[in-house]
């Protein structure tokens, strides 16, 4: 059996650890979150019949998400990762949730609340907003680019994003950035590595 230096094998460690270091450290890296935009100014109703602006959300990083509570598609899946968001920072006072209703005309204060409750919805900083169903759309398609809208063809009769938005203590939208340096704008509320990343990256805002 052939035999090897001391000399040899300390060289072998070397240049090994010279290009393994940095991809672990690459792997570890934190991300980096850039600014989309700034969140318009609103205010709408939330399940407990009271007026919320977005001065609520003042010095807290928060999550955006537009449905309707008798969404039989992608809502009921994208509160159910809400709520494992919810959980991740249940009792940081720092933290929010707004979800503003599409069918604002059917989703009252008093149906928001059974739902919030049915669903699990028990962070004291997460509101179900309704209102003018205008000035919401207005919100989601202009504000924000998260598509929402009446659709008679589609089931529940609306169309919306399963995206959802963070937004940092400033009240501006943020993200994190793709491999090739293009920021994703916003998480994917249905897939459960966009519900991680978000998670992440909330963590990431709580600090700043």
């Amino acid at each position: 059996m052939k035999k090897y230096s001391y000399v040899g094998v300390a060289f072998i460690i070397l240049i090994f650890g010279i290009y393994a270091v940095p991809k672990i450290v690459n792997k570890f890296k934190t991300p980096e979150l850039v600014t989309i935009g700034k969140v318009p100014s609103f205010e709408f109703t939330n399940q407990d019949g009271k007026l919320i602006s977005n001065s609520f959300y003042n010095e807290k990083v928060y999550v955006v998400e537009f449905f309707f509570t008798t969404c039989p598609t992608i809502c009921p899946k994208m509160n159910e990762n809400m709520v494992k968001v919810q959980n991740e920072f249940y009792g940081n006072l720092d933290f929010g949730i707004a979800s503003f209703s599409i069918n604002p005309k059917y989703d009252t204060p008093s149906i928001l609340k059974e739902y919030a409750k049915t669903h699990g919805a028990t962070l004291k900083t997460w509101n179900f907003l309704t209102g003018d169903q205008g000035a919401i759309y207005d919100l989601a398609n202009n504000g924000f680019t998260l598509f929402a809208g009446e659709n008679s063809e589609a089931e529940g009769g609306f169309e919306h994003s399963g995206m959802f938005a963070l937004i940092d203590k400033q009240g501006n939208i943020r993200s994190r950035i793709d491999k090739l340096g293009n920021p994703i704008a916003f998480y994917d509320g249905l897939d459960p590595k966009g519900v991680q990343m978000i998670k992440e990256d909330i963590s990431i805002l709580l600090k700043e």
